[in-house]
């Protein structure tokens, strides 16, 4: 094989099984990357919201890398300023247009599916397209089991 062609296969293998053995992590975060995106895995003010152990669970292993969920304080109720003197006007109040999150929110939803759908189509292919299938397999499982393995040590 001439070099640069010996190099070219060896870059290819070598995305092909660093890609099977990370994509199960891949597949993790996008799934887990996509229920935060929309908050819920947290209660927020006001809420009757409570969101199902499993997502604060994942949530928490995605931003944390442990599975203890903390148990959130409650905040403390502002107390109120006491009021200006009569005669002295209160400072006029500056209106701010509230940020519209939802179409940023939106757009990262879909980078999250994309993300979850290309690292499926990619096993599919490492599957489809390589003679080595134990290899991938095996690549494959390691990937799988051994974030879970780590997250219990």
């Amino acid at each position: 094989m001439p070099p640069r062609r010996t190099l070219l296969h060896y870059t290819r293998y070598t995305h092909l099984y660093l890609g099977v053995f990370i994509s199960p992590a891949l597949l993790f975060f996008a799934f887990t990357g996509a229920l935060q995106t929309f908050s819920l895995h947290e209660t927020t003010r006001g809420s009757s919201y409570k969101p199902p152990a499993w997502i604060a669970t994942l949530a928490q292993i995605h931003k944390k890398q442990n599975m203890t969920v903390p148990v959130r304080k409650l905040q403390p109720v502002p107390v109120p300023t006491a009021k200006l003197p009569a005669g002295k006007p209160e400072p006029p109040a500056i209106a701010s247009k509230p940020h519209n999150a939802m179409p940023l929110k939106l757009f990262f939803l879909v980078v999250s599916v994309g993300l979850f759908t290309s690292t499926v189509s990619g096993i599919y292919m490492s599957y489809r397209y390589v003679r080595n299938k134990p290899l991938v397999t095996s690549l494959l499982i390691a990937g799988t089991i051994l974030p879970i393995v780590l997250a219990f040590l």
